[in-house]
């Protein structure tokens, strides 16, 4: 196993008078302590090992289901009644979304080094099945390794960075908004989960925002974009390369089945896949008891656990490969292959203790809530989500208390 070093700065608070911060909901939060050894030194270290073939299996696993699915589907012509057909398709589309999302997991794996030892094998793999859900491996992996080595910092941070309230403020007045807020929520979700993901890719929605770049100049797609260096150049190229064959595959099949059977087969699951992913890393990383902080008060380990672990039943553990409910350690060594994780998060809770998140909250009604309540972070060094829409404690009344 390699060895990975972290500088851990503490930041220079007063052990008498330490600064007490509300969350959204005006419960009170302390930023932890505890660095990144405590938490390195309490994982066994067995949970590091990584076995390709083991790995391996699991993408087996998982494209053997894709095919009988595959398979199923062939058949839902012969179903003589319409509304029967429609029924099928559709859970044809969310079943395959849902296996899709679990090979997506599998490539998001290779992509840390947590698929197995070999970094030829951990590349190949997730280049092959990024590329099948039109994700640019190589560029999705160094975008989302600075997530990791940033993860809550307002200015490194490379995902779902969240709006200031002062640029909130810019775009819409707050008073306006509470009047329509469960519209706008509804209308903001829908676009969030239909077009999240894409954007992201191709524009760095939700990234960093960068003075002077914008458009398709910042696109995953781009080796100039300014997410990425000189050095990154051919890995940006084998992972537009990628999507080449995959969008020729796709038009080549558009050509000989047509756009109908193109969209059922392959787009509506796609879509769900996006739905999925955008789902997922958004709950992870926004909570209205999650913190942000500024350059004078992170460090990674209060980055790592400004992370949320969630509960998706059966399909989380099974199909998404536990994602979901092991984030937190993921972030604190995303080398730990999943099926490692759990044990992992048991053993860094009885380090992390009050500062461990977990919410078994139903994973629909959880992002309704948090669309809700987490517009915007609020406070000076650490700063924390205040909304729009009258929950919880009002913007500019949340700051910091001695």
């Amino acid at each position: 196993m390699s060895t990975i070093t972290y500088t851990q700065r503490r930041p220079s608070v007063s052990l008498t008078s330490k600064p007490v911060y509300k969350d959204a909901f005006g419960r009170d939060f302390v930023p932890p302590e505890f660095t990144i050894k405590d938490i390195l030194d309490a994982i066994p270290k067995h949970c590091f090992d990584r076995s390709l073939t083991h790995s391996l299996a699991y993408v087996a696993r998982d494209v053997f289901y894709a095919s009988c699915l595959f398979g199923l589907a062939t058949q839902i012509h012969c179903i003589p009644y319409l509304p029967a057909r429609v029924v099928a398709w559709v859970l044809y589309g969310f079943c395959q979304g849902v296996v899709g999302t679990g090979l997506w997991v599998l490539a998001h794996e290779c992509g840390h080094g947590a698929f197995s030892p070999f970094k030829l094998a951990n590349d190949v793999v997730g280049w092959l099945l990024h590329s099948a859900l039109l994700v640019p491996y190589h560029s999705w992996r160094i975008t989302h390794s600075k997530h990791h080595k940033a993860t809550g910092h307002l200015t490194r941070d490379m995902v779902f960075v969240p709006r200031d309230v002062t640029r909130y403020k810019l775009s819409r007045n707050l008073a306006e908004l509470t009047e329509e807020a469960p519209l706008v929520t509804l209308y903001f979700l829908f676009i969030q989960q239909l077009f999240g993901f894409p954007a992201y890719l191709a524009y760095n929605v939700t990234g960093q925002k960068y003075a002077g770049v914008s458009g398709f100049r910042r696109s995953h797609f781009m080796p100039s974009a300014p997410m990425f260096d000189a050095k990154d150049f051919w890995d940006i190229i084998i992972s537009d390369v990628g999507i080449i064959v995959a969008g020729t595959l796709a038009y080549l099949g558009i050509q000989q089945w047509g756009w109908a059977n193109f969209a059922l087969y392959y787009f509506i699951p796609y879509l769900w896949v996006n739905h999925w992913l955008v789902c997922i890393t958004y709950l992870q990383h926004t909570d209205p008891t999650l913190p942000h902080y500024d350059a004078s008060e992170w460090n990674f380990a209060r980055g790592a656990a400004a992370t949320i672990d969630r509960d998706f039943g059966f399909i989380g553990r099974h199909f998404f490969h536990e994602i979901i409910e092991t984030h937190v350690a993921h972030h604190y060594s995303s080398r730990i292959p999943f099926y490692h994780a759990e044990e992992a998060t048991q053993a860094i809770r009885k380090v992390m203790g009050k500062h461990y998140r977990q919410d078994k909250t139903n994973l629909i009604l959880a992002l309704w809530k948090t669309a809700r309540t987490c517009h915007f972070v609020e406070g000076e060094g650490v700063k924390m989500y205040r909304n729009a829409n009258g929950i919880g404690i009002p913007p500019k009344e949340g700051r910091r208390a001695q």
